[in-house]
């Protein structure tokens, strides 16, 4: 088997990524449905911040509670149920958008409580991982997860977009896409209900006790890899990675475009991405030093997307940008991953998503104001020149735990 696929030696992985698949194809249906959803209902670049903002804070306040919980329970049914509220979010939203009910507070409650599902899926999902696959094949495997969400990444704003277009682009269009990510989370819950759970490499659950949060974090303290991706991907997740916001902008306002090439922004985006996934899932290390160059990478093209003058430009130098983004949060993944001690892999995950996306309730909303009165162009230019300042305030971190800069970047230090 090739080195990019070894993970799928795995029953249980080739079920879940299969599952996983036709999921996020939904999930980035909604995404780009939602947007359009909230623009529709008269809302601009502030509302779609909010938008994204309530439904990354629960993220910021309960990741790290989940992340106990994913050490406490089996993380297969934690899945499920969080599954399964976010199919419920995502139906009430759909058939209020579909029966001409949808107000822009109601996508701002709704997005509250679907984060809230989204903040204990993600701990248990990414902290999952390792039970599924061979130690060896842990980096490979989420470099294959990165692969399939961003295959659907290609799939699901284009199809969104066209489905939309073709449905009238009004709010009640939006409404049947959402609705068809509600049934998509039905191939996720199937999937895991069909693993061979004696062939799961399950941690023993820790048992419940006082202070496992201010354990988990203890233990984050004394790890200066850790501390170092934590800072960068801060900076990535509150300031760069706000991109349903910043090609909204850019897509109508800036290029005057409607819903069909905006959900194709997605996709080529995607194209980048998924080939970023695939190189990295061929690696079996990760040097710290790619982190660092690829998050510079990544602020830099930000930055030069925000000068490209028309949309076929914008839209050729997306496949970079996606190409730097997926490196860069796969390298920051794996790397949390492969450095955590088993019974701290749940809460160690749970920090990581919340530093990730919990930063997005603060972010988003800054992004969308940047938009609203400075233009569209100025969200890209701010974003990237956060993501390097935050990419060099990782780096002095480690330095400073390390001893110096050659300990990021001389690999006998560096390899993780």
């Amino acid at each position: 088997m090739s080195p990019t696929f070894r993970s799928l030696r795995s029953h249980n992985y080739r079920l879940y990524l299969a599952g996983s698949v036709v999921s996020n194809v939904g999930t980035w249906m909604q995404r780009i449905a939602q947007d359009w959803l909230v623009l529709s209902l008269g809302g601009g670049g502030a509302a779609l911040g909010i938008t994204t903002g309530l439904q990354f804070l629960p993220i910021l306040l309960l990741s790290p509670y989940a992340g106990v919980i994913a050490d406490r329970f089996p993380k297969r049914r934690l899945l499920q149920a969080a599954q399964g509220w976010m199919a419920l979010m995502s139906l009430l939203l759909g058939v209020l958008a579909v029966s001409g009910h949808a107000e822009v507070w109601m996508v701002y409650v709704i997005a509250f409580l679907f984060g809230t599902g989204a903040a204990f899926d993600g701990p248990g999902r990414q902290s999952f991982v390792s039970e599924m696959v061979h130690p060896d094949d842990l980096t490979n495997a989420v470099g294959l997860n990165s692969a399939s969400f961003n295959l659907a990444r290609l799939i699901g704003p284009a199809l969104a977009g066209l489905l939309i277009g073709w449905l009238g682009s009004g709010p009640e269009a939006t409404g049947w896409v959402i609705l068809v990510n509600a049934v998509s989370y039905l191939a996720v819950i199937g999937q895991l209900q069909r693993m061979n759970t004696a062939e799961l490499h399950s941690p023993d659950p820790v048992a419940r006790r006082s202070g496992m949060l201010r354990e988990g974090l203890a233990y984050i303290r004394t790890q200066p890899k850790m501390l170092m991706v934590l800072v960068i991907i801060f900076f990535v997740g509150t300031f760069g990675a706000n991109f349903p916001i910043t090609s909204a902008l850019m897509a109508t306002e800036e290029f005057g475009k409607g819903a069909s090439e905006y959900g194709l922004l997605g996709t080529v985006l995607a194209i980048g991405s998924l080939s970023g996934a695939l190189l990295g899932a061929r690696r079996t290390r990760i040097p710290l030093k790619l982190i660092v160059l690829a998050a510079t990478g990544f602020g830099l093209t930000v930055i030069v997307s925000g000068m490209m003058p028309t949309y076929a430009l914008f839209a050729l130098i997306s496949p970079v940008l996606g190409f730097f983004t997926i490196t860069t949060l796969n390298a920051c993944n794996a790397t949390m991953q492969t450095e955590a001690a088993p019974e701290f892999r749940g809460r160690v995950m749970a920090i990581y998503m919340t530093v990730l996306m919990g930063g997005t309730p603060l972010g988003a909303p800054l992004i969308g104001f940047v938009g609203e009165h400075f233009g569209a162009r100025a969200t890209l230019y701010a974003s990237g020149a956060l993501v390097l300042v935050g990419t060099l305030a990782g780096v002095l971190v480690l330095a400073a735990l390390r001893g110096g800069i050659r300990a990021v970047l001389t690999p006998s230090q560096a390899a993780g």
